[in-house]
């Protein structure tokens, strides 16, 4: 396990370029592969995850090249992927697992999906379930997680009620309907991520959104198309927090993602005090994107709700650590998926800030934090081998009085390497 210490800042300001966007590098890999033709997905996330996802359509007969920052991809048409000779292994991408067991499930061969230790420890029972009764022949191991199993099975369209607002669920029912003769039609209890349904659309599948409900007809075929991938909202959130933490500082992130079901995280800010701003906003490839700024301010105490959560799953660690360098007490609740990530967030969370001197309770679904600004001490901190939580510490860091030791940060690789670097680029000291 590769350590770190990291310094109190000044303050941290300047022009940060922000990696791909993991889901949408996924995202258009997998439907690249399905599509017919050749497709060049230009800036790809080269990180663990994504590329975890490229070896396995690689095994599936997808010819995948890599030139310089985009992916060549030579697409073999919806039934055109052969059987894999070996288990297909995703590392710590639940993503890249969810989204290709609905892949899989419409296959005409079997296939055995596996991962990390971290990966192998979470529920598989919320896609194996709803795919069983479309039809699936799959399985996951006993207690509902990795390595999943999966047969040839005669997949036909359902309508299903989620119990769950996640973006990998709904993607990857929507991928396995492709598979049916019929409307596979999927309604969320919250709206969740959107970016399966708005890539459908740039490469004309069928897909229609009411509401919560995402319903996509099977059968269609589709022509390869380029898909362009914007920066990373939730990797760009880990220097807004930073900044944020730092009042009257700035930095700008030229041609970032700005999908509405990703942005949460910014409107909380906002709340909280902090000067967002967009410029130059442009649509590409059915995601809007643009140039974003923000600039730190004293901060304010915040309550979210389960309604907010989904927008802002990735980012609630981050918004703990602001929470506690605000005035107030402020609450979150309904985060109960928190506890289903690469860790029991909202767990680690606590445990960690608190050795950092600061104030937290938790509950099943729930996290209060009293704010102390100026309080963060350094310390010894555990990142679980979690790459969010890592970076989340790291960026305490910077306002803590003292050195922080982090224990592990080669899990950042997983989502946003070099990651360390850039933000030491951005600190005043």
């Amino acid at each position: 396990m590769k350590k770190a210490v990291i310094r109190p800042a000044r303050g941290i300001s300047g022009k940060v370029n922000i990696p791909p966007d993991k889901s949408i590098s996924h995202r258009a890999a997998i439907f690249a592969s399905l599509g017919r033709g050749r497709s060049v997905i230009s800036n790809f996330l080269f990180a663990e995850d994504c590329v975890n996802t490229v070896k396995a359509l690689r095994q599936l007969g997808v010819k995948a090249e890599v030139s310089g920052r985009d992916l060549i991809v030579e697409g073999r048409g919806l039934k055109g992927l052969s059987a894999p000779e070996e288990e297909l292994y995703f590392g710590n991408s639940g993503t890249g697992m969810r989204l290709m067991a609905g892949v899989l499930a419409g296959q005409s061969f079997s296939s055995v999906l596996t991962g990390d230790e971290s990966l192998s420890r979470r529920p598989m029972e919320r896609i194996t379930i709803p795919l069983g009764k479309m039809g699936a022949d799959i399985a996951p191991s006993e207690g509902g997680t990795p390595p999943i199993n999966i047969r040839p099975g005669n997949i036909k369209g359902a309508d299903y009620e989620s119990p769950v607002a996640s973006a990998q669920v709904k993607s990857c029912l929507l991928l396995a309907g492709l598979y049916s003769g019929d409307t596979t039609s999927v309604t969320e209890p919250f709206r969740s991520r959107d970016h399966t349904e708005r890539m459908m659309r740039h490469l004309g599948i069928p897909v229609k959104v009411e509401g919560r409900k995402v319903s996509v007809t099977g059968g269609a075929e589709w022509d390869a198309r380029d898909i362009q991938v914007p920066g990373d909202l939730s990797s760009a959130a880990f220097f807004t927090a930073a900044c944020a933490l730092f009042p009257g500082r700035s930095i700008y992130m030229p041609g970032v993602n700005r999908n509405p079901t990703r942005d949460g995280f910014l409107s909380v800010l906002a709340r909280m005090g902090c000067d967002i701003k967009w410029e130059k906003l442009r649509l590409v490839c059915g995601e809007e994107q643009g140039d974003l700024s923000i600039t730190g301010s004293e901060l304010r105490a915040v309550t979210l709700g389960p309604d907010e959560v989904p927008a802002i799953i990735d980012e609630l660690p981050l918004l703990a650590l602001l929470a506690t360098q605000s005035e107030g007490v402020s609450r979150i609740t309904g985060a109960g998926e928190l506890r289903k990530k690469e860790t029991d967030r909202l767990s680690a969370v606590a445990a960690e800030l608190k050795k950092m001197g600061q104030e937290l309770r938790e509950g099943p679904d729930w996290l209060e934090v009293t704010g102390n600004p100026g309080g963060l001490k350094g310390a010894s901190v555990r990142s679980y081998g979690d790459h969010r939580m890592a970076m989340m510490l790291a960026v305490a860091g910077l306002k803590a009085e003292g050195e922080t030791l982090i224990d592990d940060v080669s899990c950042i690789d997983t989502s946003f390497p070099g990651f360390l670097e850039l933000l030491e680029g951005l600190v005043e000291r």
